[in-house]
């Protein structure tokens, strides 16, 4: 597999503006993101705000609104189609929540799946709802094989862009392209690739992401976009001060109805976590000002030397060969992929292992150094 020719991949962001990378090799973005040390400032100006009375808690919603506002230009779709939700899950479970279902319609999905869109689905089951979980082909998936398992009664298509287990990037163009005047919704966790990937959220219904992965920000906020159509299709199944349209029509006084706001609000029943939006905020500001298209070309070019070098040494990839299937995530299988894991990290080389496979993650701050002290240490474990 030594027929790649590979340029010196420099990162596009130095290691040393994150904190505890200093003599660490951290291939682990794909389970949780090294911390910006320009974060400091954040939580500094939010414990300044969160201080200030009214005026400052004014001024940390203005914040929210600018990451709505990036979060909206690193995807591809306007603003006020963003909502910031608790976590993916909560994105998948919605939709779930929100439409109205029929004995026998159908999701359909994959069985390599991430468990919180695998069974997102799983009480409706009761209703007589078929969960369609369409396998892998060598642990490829294949967006042909998803679209021919659609039919008149499928409600949804949901999947993840990138996978967590193998790092494959599914072509949601071709996904959409297929769905396109058959009335399901396509609804796309982008954990694995926002931050890293071009996501395309408006060919979607529902995208939504954590951000404590590739976005470089934490726990406790997932953007979530949701189209006009998606919207008019579900109900809201949480109720709050925020989405309700109580002040200043109903002052002091509950009545028995009350309006809906539409979106963003819609999702947002109460404050999001105000402190983790900053933090995102902060982090979409570096991303953006890096670029996207310059992170995905990275990344790939990253997971070509790790994919090439791992397979000369002896151990079977499952990530995609071909370019545009790649991701930040380049995936290989080990029968002791923990043990493994942590052997790596013995020698201040972190991934991710477990369930049979190991996943090493390229992100901005790495470069082809990283991948050489990768590889010379599974040299060493082989």
């Amino acid at each position: 597999m030594s027929h790649y020719i590979f340029m010196r991949i420099e990162p596009l962001l130095s290691p040393d503006e994150f904190v505890g990378l200093d003599g660490l090799t951290h291939l682990c973005t794909g389970g949780e993101a090294p911390w910006l040390k320009a974060q400091d400032g954040v939580y500094q100006e939010f414990a300044r705000l969160k201080g200030a009375g009214y005026a400052g808690r004014a001024e940390i919603y203005e914040r929210g609104e600018r990451c709505r506002e990036r979060m909206g230009r690193l995807w591809g779709v306007p603003a006020d189609r963003i909502a910031f939700m608790p976590s993916a899950a909560e994105g998948m479970n919605w939709l779930a929540r929100g439409l109205t279902w029929r004995e026998g319609d159908n999701v359909v999905t994959t069985n390599l799946e991430f468990p919180s869109v695998a069974y997102a689905w799983r009480n409706l089951r009761s209703l007589g709802v078929e969960v369609r979980m369409i396998p892998h082909r060598d642990w490829i998936v294949h967006e042909n094989d998803l679209l021919a398992a659609v039919d008149a009664r499928t409600r949804v298509l949901a999947v993840s862009h990138v996978s967590f287990y193998t790092g494959q990037c599914l072509n949601l163009e071709r996904l959409s392209e297929g769905l396109q005047g058959k009335g399901e919704l396509f609804a796309v966790d982008a954990t694995h690739s926002s931050g890293v990937l071009d996501v395309p959220a408006g060919l979607t219904d529902l995208t939504v992401s954590s951000s404590y992965k590739w976005m470089l920000a934490t726990h406790g906020v997932a953007p979530c976009y949701l189209s006009e159509r998606a919207e008019g299709e579900t109900k809201a199944t949480s109720f709050g001060w925020h989405n309700l349209a109580i002040w200043p029509k109903q002052r002091a006084v509950r009545h028995p109805e009350v309006d809906e706001k539409p979106m963003p609000q819609r999702l947002e029943p109460g404050n999001p976590a105000m402190m983790v939006v900053m933090h995102l905020d902060k982090a979409l500001e570096v991303l953006l000002g890096i670029g996207i298209e310059s992170l995905q070309d990275h990344a790939r070019s990253l997971s070509e030397e790790v994919s090439a070098g791992v397979e000369k040494i002896g151990f079977t990839v499952i990530s995609p060969k071909v370019r545009e299937g790649r991701s930040g995530n380049t995936c290989f299988l080990a029968d002791d992929a923990k043990g493994m894991q942590n052997r790596l990290a013995e020698r201040r080389v972190l991934c991710w292992g477990e369930y049979g496979r190991v996943r090493i993650s390229t992100h901005l701050y790495n470069g082809s150094g990283d991948v050489e002290r990768l590889l010379e240490a599974l040299s060493e474990l082989s």
